[in-house]
């Protein structure tokens, strides 16, 4: 078990950055697969990045390749998502997750525990 408390999110224009960080209480959060999700209003919640156990397998939608990158730091049990070049069309609630098999996943059912979202808007 995991609790998950996301950070770092806010307010911005077109063309800024953010860093979102997942940070996790409990054990054995380096064993964990971490994933990023985020839901705007009014549509399902879609996959943005995950990251395996051991960083060594990454995946990231379509839409933010190039632009975002998902990183760990297991030493300080806490998970970060880098978003740069945001858009209006990143404007959404991120999610972080966990799983606790450690993979890397695109679908938000094979997570184990959620945190409880933080809020990015970015303004055009």
């Amino acid at each position: 078990q995991v609790q998950l408390v996301e950070s770092g999110g806010g307010l911005v224009q077109a063309g800024d950055s953010l860093r979102l960080s997942c940070a996790a209480s409990g054990r054995s959060f380096s064993s964990y697969g971490m994933g990023w999700f985020r839901q705007a209003p009014g549509k399902e919640r879609e996959f943005v990045a995950a990251i395996s156990w051991s960083g060594g397998r990454l995946y990231y939608t379509d839409s933010v390749k190039g632009r975002f990158t998902i990183s760990r730091n297991n030493a300080k049990n806490t998970a970060y998502l880098q978003m740069n070049s945001l858009k209006p069309e990143d404007t959404a609630v991120y999610y972080c997750a966990a799983d606790n098999l450690g993979g890397a996943h695109s679908r938000a059912p094979e997570y184990d525990y959620w945190g409880q979202g933080t809020q990015v808007t970015v303004s055009s």
